[in-house]
């Protein structure tokens, strides 16, 4: 079988914990002893989200001088190699040595006109509480809201419409290769008025895009894991219901928040 895995940002980095390497390693490790098992016998495509570690990198640079911080399209790039690297080591020390692995920058073209740039929906960095989320909003001019009790900066995300480097994906699944790549939901690019590419700022939701490498690589089974036991409705309220299992024309009818399981929904519904 062919398999996608898309492995959530805040599985990486879980929810409330500090944000330091090792706990990144620690989360990295526990995922990867479960998809090592899955490993015999499949093609493997491990996709990720980078919500949490974006965001953190995007602090970091605002802290050395705000006008000359790094755009999230580049940021998006460099956690491509910070979460491609530990996956690969961690995986790897699961798997006979002969196993190859290949770590993909991959860019993703978006739309100029998508709305979603008008209406930022993705989660990056922290949680926060109210008080706090409120002050940095307007300190740093960040959209913020609310993610199930506590509340984050939320940026555009613009569905992917093209993988690029679907061809180098493909040649190294046809050599065996266990592939890590769209990492962040892409390094998000679009052509500018001379068809030259160029990076957006902004952050692709890795689910969707996993969907569509999915399609793209004609791939058996999409595994969508994240941070939480289950899809709820009314997440995070004294309502709230986990759904087990339900059909995709249902799970449509149902409201999940955007830019955290909503997407992940579509994905699998799509």
């Amino acid at each position: 079988m062919r398999i996608v895995v898309a492995l959530g940002g805040n599985a990486l980095l879980r929810r409330g914990e500090p944000m330091t390497a090792d706990n990144q390693r620690a989360n990295i490790r526990t995922a990867t002893e479960q998809i090592a098992k899955i490993h015999p016998g499949n093609e493997l495509v491990i996709a990720h989200g980078n919500g949490p570690q974006v965001g953190l990198l995007s602090l970091q640079g605002m802290s050395y001088k705000p006008d000359e911080a790094y755009p999230l399209d580049v940021l998006g790039a460099e956690t491509e190699g910070m979460i491609g690297y530990m996956i690969e080591q961690e995986l790897g020390n699961l798997l006979a040595f002969e196993v190859p692995f290949a770590t993909l920058l991959t860019q993703v073209e978006v739309d100029a006109n998508d709305p979603a740039f008008k209406d930022p929906t993705k989660f990056i960095g922290p949680v926060y509480g109210k008080e706090e989320a409120e002050r940095l909003a307007k300190e740093k001019g960040w959209v913020v809201k609310a993610d199930g009790d506590k509340y984050r900066r939320v940026v555009a995300s613009p569905k992917p419409k093209r993988i690029f480097e679907i061809r180098p994906i493909k040649w190294l699944l046809e050599k065996s290769s266990i592939v890590i790549c769209a990492g962040g939901g892409g390094i998000p690019t679009m052509y500018d008025e001379n068809r030259k590419l160029k990076g957006i700022e902004a952050v692709i939701d890795k689910d969707l895009c996993s969907a569509l490498l999915a399609e793209q690589l004609d791939a058996d089974l999409l595994v969508i894991a994240t941070d939480v036991d289950a899809a709820y409705i009314d997440f995070g309220k004294p309502t709230q219901k986990a759904i087990a299992q339900a059909h995709p024309d249902e799970l449509e009818k149902l409201g999940f928040a955007a830019g955290s399981m909503g997407p992940k929904v579509q994905a699998a519904c799509d």
